[in-house]
Order: C-alpha cells, then sequence, then structure tokens
C-alpha cells in the first residue's frame, strides 16, 4: 500500500470521526473495489476499524496508545492467550489472541501481563476435566438425572470460566447463533471440526443426528454446522415439535422443567436399525434435551450399541461438586 494513500485515509478519518466507505472513496477519486483492497489492508494491520455491515459500514481509527503501552510480553503467556482467547467488542469488533486481551484489560481496567499470568492459571484449573480432547460429563449427568440414558457425554469446552466469562467456542457460539453470521459459523464448524472426527473414531460412530432449534431464525446454527461438517455417518432425523409460542430451555430455571419441555418438543423421527449413534447439541446446561433424545432412541429400539452425546460447549455446574467426590 503506498504511504500516501495510507496517509489520506487515516488523515481524513481523523479529521471527520465515523466515515463511510462512500466518503472515502470520493474523497480518495478511486474506485470502490480499489478501495476496499486498501482497507482490507489496514484493517489487518488493525489502523482502522469497521463497524457495521452492508449497506451501513463506517470505519474509524481504533484507540490503541493506552493498549499498546500496557501488553503481554511474555513468549509462553503470548502463545497461551493467541490460541485460547477470543475478545468480541460490543461494537462486534472481533479480536483474536492477544490483542483482543490487551484490549479486554484496557477496557476492564487490568494491567495485562499481570492479567496474562492469572489468566492461564485459571485456564489450566478449568483444563483439569479435559482429557484427550474432551470434557467427560457423566458424573454430571449421572448427578443430575435418576436415569441416564446417554451412555457418555462430551464437551469440547465449557462455554464460560469464573472472572474471564465467555471461552473462544463459548464467543463464537453465542455469536454465531445471535448475529446469524455464516462466516461467524463457518470459523466454529473449522474450530470444533478435528474433534467431532476425532470423537467419531474413538468411540466408532457409525449414525449421527443433530439436536434441532427451538427458535426459529433465518440462519439454523444446527444446520450449517450438519451441512459444513459433511459427516461421512448415517443421519437419524431429530425433529422439534412447533408451537405458537416456544420456550427455549436456557430459559427454564428449573429441572423439572427442563425435562418436560424436552419430552414434549424432541421427537425422533427413525426406524432403522442404528449401531453406535452420536447426538450433537451445540450447547447443554442440565443435559434434558441430550438424555430426553436418548431415551426416546432406546425406547423405540433402534440402536443395538452405545448413545454418545456431544456438546460444542458445556455449562460448568456440577463439575465444581464432582470433584470434591
Amino acid at each position: 500500500m503506498k504511504s500516501d494513500t495510507r496517509d489520506k485515509i487515516i488523515a481524513y478519518i481523523r479529521a471527520n470521526g465515523r466515515v463511510t466507505p462512500k466518503d472515502l472513496v470520493e474523497h480518495l477519486g478511486i474506485s470502490k473495489q480499489a478501495f476496499f483492497v486498501q482497507a482490507s489492508k489496514l484493517l489487518k494491520l488493525g489502523e482502522l476499524v469497521k463497524t457495521g455491515k452492508p449497506p451501513r459500514v463506517y470505519y474509524s481509527i481504533p484507540d490503541k496508545q493506552a493498549e499498546n503501552s500496557d501488553t503481554v510480553t511474555g513468549t509462553d503467556l503470548r502463545n497461551f492467550i493467541n490460541e485460547r482467547y477470543l475478545y468480541i467488542s460490543p461494537l462486534g469488533e472481533k479480536l483474536d489472541g492477544v490483542d483482543g486481551f490487551s484490549k479486554w484489560c484496557h477496557k476492564t481496567g487490568q494491567r495485562a501481563e499481570k492479567t496474562a499470568k492469572e489468566y492461564v492459571a485459571a485456564q489450566k484449573k478449568y483444563d483439569q476435566w479435559v482429557k484427550d480432547g474432551f470434557i467427560n460429563g457423566d458424573k454430571k449427568m449421572s448427578s443430575t438425572f435418576d436415569k441416564v440414558y446417554v451412555d457418555t457425554l462430551y464437551y469440547l469446552d465449557f462455554y464460560s470460566i469464573e472472572r474471564f466469562g465467555k471461552t473462544k467456542l463459548g464467543q463464537l457460539l453465542l455469536y454465531a447463533k445471535q448475529s446469524q453470521s455464516k462466516t461467524v459459523i463457518s470459523e466454529l464448524t473449522d474450530l470444533i471440526r478435528g474433534g467431532v472426527y476425532s470423537l467419531i473414531k474413538k468411540e466408532k460412530i457409525s449414525s449421527v443426528g443433530f439436536v434441532p432449534a427451538t427458535v426459529r431464525r433465518e440462519v439454523q446454527l444446527m444446520k450449517e454446522l450438519e451441512s459444513g461438517l459433511a459427516l461421512p455417518l448415517r443421519k437419524i432425523k431429530i425433529a422439534k415439535v412447533q408451537s405458537e409460542l416456544m420456550v427455549p430451555q436456557k430459559t427454564l430455571v428449573r429441572l423439572p422443567d427442563r425435562i418436560e419441555n424436552a419430552a414434549r418438543t424432541i421427537v425422533v423421527e427413525d426406524n432403522d436399525n442404528h449401531e453406535n449413534i452420536l447426538i450433537i447439541d451445540d450447547a447443554v446446561g442440565s443435559g434434558a434435551t441430550l438424555n430426553e433424545t436418548a431415551r426416546q432412541i432406546r425406547e423405540k429400539r433402534i440402536v443395538k450399541g452405545k448413545i454418545i452425546g456431544l456438546a460444542i460447549v458445556g455449562s460448568f455446574k456440577g463439575f465444581d461438586v464432582i470433584s470434591e467426590v
């Protein structure tokens, strides 16, 4: 990128605040295509911030001075945070790794280097439940339900951890559903692909079912995941009974209400015989939906082997008790 073009872009935004692509194209006297090439480079360098999506997009200059003066310097710390951390700002700005962590520390008034060490310690505390890339939720299930119909429940990660909030997977999952962005869903799919295929091999899975969504959305996360993962397995059809007023599981506090909700809305529409079945859900709180789906599969006698549950993320509630048993 020519420095004079960069300087013109930066100077114009500094003088005018948030500006639109149209403003910049007219000011620079170049084509839209040429401008977007320039803007893309500046965004990657962190010299510009883009807010919104077409048709309302604005560019501004990030306030990086305070963040750059206090960042993570240790190599091991940086590598850990670059792999594990994701920050999504209130404006929808998505920053991976150290850049995102430094911004979060700056926003919350915390020292980056000190907080980074505390973040690593917190993550390692939760990593004690991870074995071979998975978190086993069996004891959580057995302590929650009188009868457990899933042979094994796995999480790829917890949804959130103390103090630091949502994990990287938790962040991606939340905003993939809320934004209905196929780009974010694709990123989430790529991030979990290795774990899903590893579990299929580990448990010798032959068939898979995806738990359907409750809330109607134009872009359905689970449908996109099913398409994006393209698992070479037989499919089990699991349906959600629709009513005029759908009640999402996450809005129900009492366990009996969650169990009743799952029992009345989940239907396994399959009568074929299967060996080992994998049921994939996006997030597991109580486990009621997965357990109910597995119950129906067993009562229909369509499974000869195991029923394995897999959640992209799961609640940590219950694990603190389990660790003391």
